[in-house]
């Protein structure tokens, strides 16, 4: 492939393995001095971007590039067309994503300006980003709440990369917001009378996710049906496919216990599902990426023996017909009540509710209400590219 020059800068596609080499590793070396950082663990960011370990390529292509100055890499990102983006929007726009690069202008126009002209070789009219890889994965960058470390499955950038974006004609598209709250303080009495009075309204429970080998598909099935029945109508929505969700659902197995994912029922039917995740970075910070050869038992042995100081919960979905009923506020309320319990954030001291679209007005009503304050903003650009 010819490179694209601007200036002192190269772009080059990433094919051999000391490409993808480089292209893994340059957010250690940018990020080096950044104690906020939690580097992530190599060899899941690796499969991550291989089509046969990860089935967002099921329904999607990619490029894949990196910038060099003086033969240095010095910048990464990727474009990325979704074709289920594409069938639910029909608004011809493609993606940008794991966008790094060190604070030089030329360089964020090389990378930005090839995966422009590629997207738009691809019939793309509009680029949203950054979005890695797409609405279920990272979407956003960090534009407020550099000063803590990200909490798990989140992302972390550095402060100066929303003006080098901006200042190649990308304008905020999106902001979504990651709220905080003490994971031990309890709900208000108005909470609970809600919910006490929400209850007369019919029959409500919960139970963990079944995790036998018989259920578990059936399971995963169950999820995505509520998840993108609740989902729907979400801003930059796409649906979720089963091979996703199965992927994401082997690696829960691996690691978590089944009340990790709380699924809920009304009148006998499952209408309701939230899962509470616990903080892994802080158990995986100073593995510095690497799981082997020791890094792998450090991990298994703090997940066995030690609390996190924090968790994430970062699923929930209600059917779509009980969403503004006093039955879905009772369903949302018992689901976080049962999250709260779970042995991963027994002992927490803060949990994590994200993503939230900072135009759900309604949804943030309810998270003040509930004594929870914004923690990080991350933000989606765009830009119309013909």
């Amino acid at each position: 492939m010819t490179p694209a020059a601007d200036h002192s800068v190269t772009v080059v596609a990433v094919e051999d393995a000391k490409e993808w080499r480089a292209f893994h590793r340059l957010p250690h070396r940018l990020y080096a001095s950044d104690p906020n950082w939690v580097p992530p663990l190599l060899i899941e960011r690796q499969t991550h971007f291989q089509a046969n370990h990860n089935a967002f390529f099921k329904h999607a292509k990619a490029s894949f590039w990196l910038a060099l100055k003086d033969g240095e890499p010095v910048g990464r990102m990727t474009a990325q067309i979704d074709f289920l983006h594409l069938e639910q929007h029909h608004d011809a726009t493609g993606h940008f994503g794991f966008l790094e690069a060190i604070d030089d202008a030329d360089v964020f126009a090389a990378l930005l300006r090839k995966g422009e002209d590629w997207l738009k070789g691809e019939g793309m009219r509009r680029v949203l980003g950054p979005v890695s890889f797409n609405m279920w994965d990272e979407p956003g960058l960090l534009v407020d709440g550099f000063d803590t470390p990200p909490n798990v499955l989140m992302g972390h950038h550095l402060p100066y990369y929303q003006n080098r974006i901006r200042e190649q004609g990308y304008t905020p598209a999106q902001d979504v917001l990651a709220y905080e709250r003490s994971a031990q303080a309890p709900f208000s009495d108005t909470l609970e009378k809600m919910i006490e009075k929400g209850k007369t309204k019919g029959t409500f429970a919960l139970r963990p996710i079944r995790m036998d080998k018989a259920s578990f598909p059936k399971e995963i099935e169950l999820i995505r049906d509520i998840i993108n029945d609740a989902w729907g109508d979400n801003w930059g929505f796409v649906p979720i496919t089963y091979d996703e969700l199965a992927e994401i659902g082997a690696l829960f197995k691996l690691v978590l216990k089944p009340e990790a994912l709380v699924i809920a029922e009304y009148d006998g039917q499952p209408v309701g599902v939230a899962m509470m995740l616990p903080n892994i970075n802080e158990f995986t910070k100073d593995l510095n990426g690497k799981l082997f050869p020791f890094g792998i038992f450090k991990l298994l042995w703090r997940l066995k023996t030690k609390n996190v100081k924090s968790g994430r919960l970062a699923l929930m979905g209600v059917r779509r017909k009980y969403r503004t009923t006093a039955v879905g506020a009772v369903i949302a309320l018992l689901m976080i009540k049962a999250c709260q319990k779970t042995d991963y954030v027994a002992l927490a001291e803060t949990a994590e509710l994200s993503w939230i679209l900072d135009s759900n007005e309604p949804i943030k009503r309810i998270l003040e209400a509930f004594g929870c304050h914004v923690n990080k903003r991350y933000r989606i650009f765009e830009k119309a590219i013909g």
